[in-house]
């Protein structure tokens, strides 16, 4: 790398951070400063700008804050307190976004519930959370059906958009509230520290958990993704991503929030609407995951791909073999990639564009972001120690497990872990006596490489759990809704690479004495899992090997993939065009791997 080019790279990074710093200048876990204070103080000062931008309908920053009024006021009607939790299921829409900011505006928690869920996994993630009410998007009325008869207690559903039989009608109540402002002894004893969401995240095992999003880590998070790609009250964020996600929910809405820019929301991502919508609404960035980016890049030609106002996108999981030809054809100024986990400490952000890195830090930063790598073991899945007991760093281009020092100093928030709802479960992510006796880590599960000028470069994420559509699948759930089907003696499920996609398709070796009919099983898990979560591989075995310890093997199985010219065992497909498990034959296999079909 040439002096000069090293010195430009620098100057974009120490200039972005600095507006960082100047962003969230005050922020303490001691302070008292809220989201819902940060929020109203925006929408006075940018009363009139939009706000979103939703079909054919728009908010500016007062009735947004007006609609928001109105349901902090319902929730006080309703006996909602400081701590309660009030969980939300809802599609992408502008209701969405004006339920959150109201319930936070109460002290309320909101538990953030992904729409896809619905049975046993959509349940779990209700009871979990310990909400008394429910608001709930009349179009997810099915969905919710599903839960009734396994709910841990009895919760008060409140229904928008819709009326539903035995369900509290939302709208009638909202109607009735005022769109004042709460006094202001409402949030009298709240502190920046208090937990304002749970957003949920399966992490790297078992069930989905409910991570703490407190106000100063929403903050953070914000002010962090609108200092990056330097938001003025202008700029429109087109967002596709789910708002139940930290990505979409937190990073993307917090880019515009923060600086009184406009939010263009879509319900769902439609690669045939992007540019369409980009160019109709004057979009100048969007928030992306790679999936998104594969999809549109495998798409048609598009007369207005390149007819935009962008100037910059900002996300995680564009692979270094699409970037350049994505940036180039569709003629995006400025790509800002990032690493995160929704629960965890590490933070990284590449500021200036290096294909393939998720983020750098610098020598002269290390002390200030104190993110290591330490050596791995992978068939254990446990980091390295040394003689002395303590974990090896990793050198220069080495692969190992990405952590991040977990500091109390109230004037770096960003070291901050608040971990999830489920105490024992934030111990797990704690790695502890690391490099010197009593000092934490978090452990991020993920593994990653980190080069001599300090860039970083995800490689694979460590356990069970593989990443498919943008979407955390844990095995282990997976392999629970199929054992429960009739007939299923053993269920192995794992992660396949498959050839131009992004993350690894899911693939379950099933055992049987009986043969079983792969496509009742997949009516089966249709009722009990999201369809990222739902295998797309079907490998059917007379035995499943198992380790000394009784667990799966999977590496054998991961390494042999899904070609039947390997494979003697019977195996089915998910066939996007058919809807239904078809036999995997070679001409099949080369269709797939080819590209041809999409999956």
């Amino acid at each position: 790398m040439g002096l000069l080019n090293r010195l430009s790279r620098d100057y974009i990074q120490i200039s972005s951070l600095i507006r960082t710093l100047r962003r969230i200048k005050g922020l303490k876990p001691t302070g008292t400063t809220t989201f819902a204070d940060v929020f109203e103080a925006v929408a006075e000062e940018h009363a009139d700008n939009v706000a979103i931008y939703y079909e054919d309908r728009t908010l500016t920053y007062r009735e947004l804050n007006h609609a928001a009024n109105r349901y902090a006021h319902w929730a006080l009607s309703q006996g909602v307190k400081q701590g309660d939790v009030v969980a939300l299921l809802m599609e992408n829409r502008p209701e969405y976004l004006v339920a959150w900011l109201g319930l936070v505006k109460t002290g309320a928690i909101v538990a953030l519930i992904n729409h896809n869920l619905q049975g046993h996994a959509l349940a779990h993630s209700l009871n979990i959370s310990n909400a008394k009410h429910v608001v709930l998007g009349g179009e997810l009325l099915d969905n919710y059906a599903t839960v009734q008869d396994l709910l841990d207690r009895p919760l008060q559903a409140w229904v928008t958009g819709e009326q539903a039989q035995g369900m509290e009608d939302l709208d009638e109540a909202l109607l009735a509230q005022s769109t004042e402002p709460l006094p202001p002894a409402t949030r009298d004893g709240m502190k920046t520290s208090d937990v304002a969401l749970y957003i949920y995240t399966s992490g790297t095992t078992g069930n989905p958990k409910a991570a703490n999003i407190s106000h100063l880590r929403a903050l953070t998070m914000m002010q962090a993704f609108s200092a990056a790609v330097n938001a003025r009250p202008r700029d429109r964020m087109y967002v596709v991503l789910p708002l139940y996600h930290s990505a979409g929910g937190i990073c993307a809405v917090g880019t515009m929030l923060m600086a009184g820019g406009a939010l263009i929301i879509r319900r769902k991502f439609s690669a045939r609407n992007f540019w369409e919508d980009c160019h109709k609404y004057d979009a100048t960035m969007f928030q992306y995951i790679g999936e998104l980016c594969r999809y549109l890049l495998n798409a048609e030609k598009h007369p207005k791909e390149r007819k935009h106002k962008l100037r910059v996108c900002v996300g995680n999981g564009l692979r270094p073999e699409i970037w350049p030809t994505f940036q180039k054809r569709f003629k995006i100024p400025r790509i800002i990639e990032f690493y995160g986990a929704t629960e965890g400490n590490v933070a990284l952000f590449n500021y200036d564009g290096t294909v393939g890195a998720v983020g750098r830090i610098p020598k002269y930063l290390e002390k200030q972001f104190p993110v290591k790598i330490v050596q791995f073991d992978v068939e254990n899945e446990v980091p390295v120690r040394g003689s002395d007991g303590f974990c090896i760093e990793c050198a220069p281009g080495e692969v190992g497990e990405a952590i991040g020092a977990i500091t109390n100093d109230p004037d770096n928030p960003a070291g901050r872990f608040e971990g999830y709802s489920d105490k024992a479960a934030t111990e797990k992510k704690v790695l502890r006596d690391v490099f010197e006796k009593g000092d934490a880590y978090f452990r991020t599960g993920d593994l990653m490489r980190r080069d001599a000028s300090g860039y970083f470069y995800f490689v694979d994420r460590i356990g069970d759990t593989f990443r498919w559509k943008g979407e955390n699948v844990a095995t282990s759930e997976v392999a629970e809704a199929i054992s429960v089907f009739p007939d299923v003696h053993e269920a192995n499920v794992y992660g396949v690479h498959v050839p131009n996609t992004d993350g690894r398709a899911g693939m379950a070796a099933i055992v049987s004495e009986v043969d079983i009919d792969p496509n009742k099983l997949r009516k089966h898990l249709e009722k009990e899992l999201p369809d990222y979560a739902r295998p797309l591989f079907l490998r059917m075995q007379k035995e499943i090997e198992i380790t000394g310890t009784f667990k799966h093997r999977k590496v054998e199985l991961v390494k042999e993939g899904f070609d039947p010219s390997t494979i003697s065992d019977p195996m089915f497909f998910d066939h996007p065009d058919q809807g239904a498990y078809v036999l995997l034959t070679k001409e099949l296999y080369d269709e797939i791997c080819a590209g041809a079909l999409r999956l």
